[in-house]
């Protein structure tokens, strides 16, 4: 297997992320790349953004803030995004990025990650509990509430 690693989103790999490709049917459990990378745009200080490179070419993305300041415990340290690109999938790429991610938020002192994501046949259940994401509620919306302790 080809190795994976992580670099900074830049102007550079951008134009590479917003163009990751999903499977028919994922689209409905994802925002664009940009509205994240606008989102962000907010408070720089607390967003982690990494894609995720196989040799050259980017596969993934992954976005995270890290604020032990927060009034919302759930959203200290919080993935908000992974995205992996259709023809990747099952290749062990967003593992790889939920690990890297995971020792982040070891590294800045954090227990845990949370997770927030739509539940639907098609969306990403399976995947956040394979790489050990447990449900511990639900948000107002329905949403799935879920940690992946460290």
């Amino acid at each position: 297997m080809t190795d994976l690693r992580l670099e900074e989103l830049s102007a550079t790999t951008i134009v590479a992320v917003n163009a990751l490709t999903l499977k028919p049917g994922q689209e409905q459990f994802i925002a664009p790349v940009s509205y994240s990378v606008a989102a962000a745009v907010t408070d720089p200080s607390t967003t982690w953004q990494r894609v995720v490179l196989r040799d050259d070419k980017v596969v993934g993305f992954v976005q995270a803030s890290f604020d032990e300041n927060s009034p919302s415990e759930e959203f200290r340290s919080i993935l908000w995004r992974i995205n992996v690109d259709a023809g990747a999938q099952g290749g062990g790429v967003g593992t790889f990025a939920v690990d890297a991610l995971t020792e982040e938020a070891r590294k800045r002192g954090f227990d845990h990650v949370t997770v927030i994501y739509e539940p639907g046949d098609l969306g990403p259940d399976v995947f956040f509990r394979q790489v050990g994401f447990v449900a511990v509620g639900e948000t107002a919306y329905g949403e799935v509430l879920a940690r992946r302790t460290i």
